[in-house]
This record gives structure tokens, sequence and C-alpha cells, in this order.
């Protein structure tokens, strides 16, 4: 156990942060002098002056000596440094939309927050390709679409998201629907004289629908919203024991140009320890199925880190995804998120090593490169093993815009179902830019019965600025 001795409740977050990026898999916790064992750990973090002070300064000391205090106990650097936040592109996007050149870039992310020279590099490398994507679309002016599916055939056991088990919810699926639509018609009535540029169905797995389901909602939104402009359709087919010929034909017949079909390993024994439920065949047979109904614009999803997970059963992942030969390749490193079953049941788990290194990370991106591919976006998350990032790959001109936008937070993302978060992105006179969030409830069953409420939700101030502007 980890104790924090902090007075500071200002700091408190930054602080766990911080600390579990250099003991991820240590319980942290507040210090109240009691209850401490001789093995624990009592940190104390210096807490800046404040007088006169902006609160980034602040935050930015805080957190500079926290990290070289933390680099000290452990004889340890990160590959990020002290960055805890999730984009790190989009500081390399500011800068580079500020004039600021290549080099000073590279120096800023490792002298300010001590990333390594790779990271930095990295960053640097996808803020040009996102600018470069970007600079061929008029996205300003535009909108994209999130539509959440909240269920899945099993919950995996790393898993935070919103969903729900399709077992247990059958029966009140097309209730969901009904309610989705309604959603959906507001929605599409206020945005009538927006123009509408991508579309990202995601969940949960949107493809543990019937076929006959997905042809009613694929449907359904293509009578309310105007498709004529949009420049990317994309459905998460993310297990491969949700899909069937039928539901892959219906993909095409409604002109779905991307899909994801997401193993996340190819190791059978790792697939059953976090509850996957299907088998390393069944992913092989929904590439198959997919080309055969002419769907050959594939992602793949793989977590580094799994439990139990070693190089060189990492290495065999690899060369069996250059056998699919997807046309994108997105490389998570695990994220131990705090209501996912991983944390909560941990000391279930504490016999399976957590391994993630920069040599995997490098196979991954050897592997990418090898299949053609590009890195194109970037994000981090927090209480990530080994204290790396998620990094899109795509060859040239297939690449996911919507990734890029919502990343990057450009352009409005406006999300229908249960959990869906709305971002509104509001350019202030300033040159800076304000985001605004319209939240869904997570649960099925309140989204359902609340649906009204979540409606009036998009029909105030926030979400008439997107009308009118």
């Amino acid at each position: 156990m980890i104790y924090l001795n902090i007075d500071d409740r200002e700091f408190y977050d930054d602080a766990v942060v911080l600390v579990r990026s250099f003991y991820p898999r240590t319980e942290v916790g507040e210090y109240d002098g009691q209850n401490v064992t001789p093995e624990d750990i009592i940190i104390r973090p210096d807490i800046p002056e404040k007088e006169g002070r902006s609160r980034s300064e602040l935050h930015e000391e805080f957190k500079t000596d926290l990290y070289k205090k933390l680099e000290k106990m452990t004889g340890r650097t990160l590959p990020w440094g002290k960055l805890t936040g999730v984009r790190p592109s989009k500081i390399a996007v500011n800068l580079i939309e500020n004039k600021t050149s290549d080099e000073d870039i590279i120096k800023l992310f490792m002298d300010k927050h001590y990333a390594s020279e790779a990271k930095a590099k990295l960053a640097l490398g996808v803020a040009h390709k996102e600018l470069g994507l970007l600079g061929q679309r008029d996205y300003i002016n535009g909108y994209s679409l999130y539509i959440g599916i909240p269920f899945c055939p099993t919950t995996c056991l790393y898993c935070s998201f919103t969903s729900y088990s399709i077992d247990k919810w059958h029966d009140r699926v097309e209730e969901y629907l009904s309610a989705l639509f309604c959603e959906m018609e507001f929605v599409a009535a206020k945005l009538k004289n927006r123009r509408l540029d991508t579309i990202y169905f995601g969940g949960g797995t949107p493809t543990t629908l019937s076929a006959d389901q997905l042809d009613r909602l694929l449907g359904h939104m293509e009578k309310c919203f105007d498709m004529s402009d949009i420049v990317e359709l994309t459905v998460e087919a993310g297990r491969p024991d949700s899909l069937t010929i039928d539901k892959l034909k219906v993909l095409k017949a409604h002109n779905v140009g991307r899909i994801s079909i997401n193993p996340q390993t190819m190791n059978q024994a790792t697939l059953d320890i976090i509850g996957r439920k299907h088998t390393v065949e069944q992913v092989k047979e929904a590439f198959a199925m997919a080309h055969e109904c002419g769907l050959d614009n594939i992602n793949v999803d793989l977590i580094m880190g799994l439990p139990g997970e070693d190089e060189a059963m990492i290495h065999h992942t690899l060369d069996e995804v250059k056998k699919l030969a997807p046309t994108s390749l997105t490389v998570h490193s695990l994220a131990i998120k705090r209501a996912a079953a991983l944390n909560i049941w941990r000391d279930k788990y504490q016999a399976y090593a957590l391994n993630n290194t920069d040599e995997i990370i490098d196979a991954a991106a050897a592997c990418a490169a090898d299949m053609g591919m590009e890195p194109y976006y970037m994000y981090r998350q927090k209480n990530m093993a080994g204290n790396f990032e998620n990094v899109g790959y795509s060859v040239p001109g297939l690449e996911c815009i919507y990734n890029i936008l919502i990343m990057e937070e450009k352009q409005s993302i406006v999300a229908l179902g249960a959990g869906a978060s709305t971002k509104i992105v509001m350019p202030q006179d300033d040159g800076s830019v304000r985001i605004e969030r319209i939240e869904n409830v997570k649960s099925v069953k309140d989204y359902i019965e609340r649906i009204d409420e979540m409606i009036e939700r998009k029909n105030g101030d926030v979400f008439n600025y997107l009308v009118n502007n």
C-alpha cells in the first residue's frame, strides 16, 4: 500500500496519477495515520507556494517536484515523463499551429515534461499526420455522430465502458432501439441545416444486435439524416462471436465503409482469462466472412500488457495479425480502470504479470510498418501498463477521420444512446476553444425510461450553439 500524506486536496488527484504510473499494481490511498505497516510506503509531496501564481504554474511545479521524487525513489523514468493528460499529440498540434519549430517541440516535450525523445517524436509525427488529414476537410462547419449500442456477449476483464450482457438484456433491446430512434429523430431535425461528416457506431458491440435490428437501425439513420456528405461510416464489429454473414451483408447494404474486428490477442489462453468467450479461429472466420461480403476496410484492436502475456505470446499475436492483413491496427496499452473487474478483483489476478515494455511497443510499431501502415492518431489513459500509449496505425488513405476529430477536439461530436457523451466545440474570440459536454445516463433502463429527459438535455443553450453557429 502507498499512502499520500498531502495537505492540499487541489493536488491530490495529480499525485495519485503520477504515483500509480510508477507503482501500477499497488493500491494508493490518503494517509490518515491509521493501520500503516512497515511494508507500506508513505509519500509526502512538496506543495508549491501559491502567492501570485497561476493554477497551471502551480500544477506544473507540483508535478515536476513529485516526478523527480518518484524517479529517485524507484530509479526509473517514465516514457511520457510527468505527462498525465490523455492527448500528447494535442500539445504538439497546438504548438505547430502556433508556428513552433519541430526541434523546439521535441525539446519542450523532453525538457519540460521529461518525455523520452522517442515519445516526443511520436507525438510530433502524429500531430503532423493529423493536421495534414484535417487540412483537407472543412471540419469547422460540420459535425460528427456517435451512436452507442451498449450490449456485449460478455464483459471483458479490463472493460469499464457502458456495456450490458445481451443475454440478460435481450428482452429490452427493442425498447432501447425505440428510445434511440426518438433521440435520432430529434437530433436530425435540430441539425437539419448542418453538414454531417462522419458517423461512428460504438458500444458495447453494435453487432450483438440481430441482422434485422441492424437493418432497421441503419435504415432509420438514413431516413433521419442527410447522408449525402458523409465521408466515413464506421461500425464496431469488435467481437467476432457476434458476427454472422447476414449481419455483415446488412452492413455492406447500408454502405458501411469501415468495420473493426477486435481480438485484443491471438492467444487462446489469454482470451479465456479475460473473458472474451470466443476463439482465435472465430477471429479468422470473421475476417473471411467480411471479405466475402465486400467489407475490406477492417481495423484490428490489440491490447499490450494483458494478464500473463509475455513477449513471445505478443510476437505470436502480431504474426497472426499480419496474416489477416487488416487496413488499420490500433495498439492499446492495457489501462486498468477503477470499474474494471481486473481492478475490483485485483487479488485474484495478482499472480498474472502485466508485461509492457519498450521492446513490445516497438514490435507492435514494426508490425504495423511491415503492413504498410503509419501512425495517424494517439491518446493515453490513466493507469496504463508501462506508462505507454494507444496508437492508431493505418495504410495511407484509410485513416479513421472520426478518431482524429474526437481525440483532437476539433469538431463537435453529437452522441446518442446510453452512456453517450456529446462534446460541443466552441471556438472563442481570443483564439481559445471551449468544450461543453452533454451527458446521457449510463443505465439502459434509465435511458429507456428517461428518453424525454435525454432529448431535453439536447434542447438547451449548449446544443443550440451547434444549431446556430
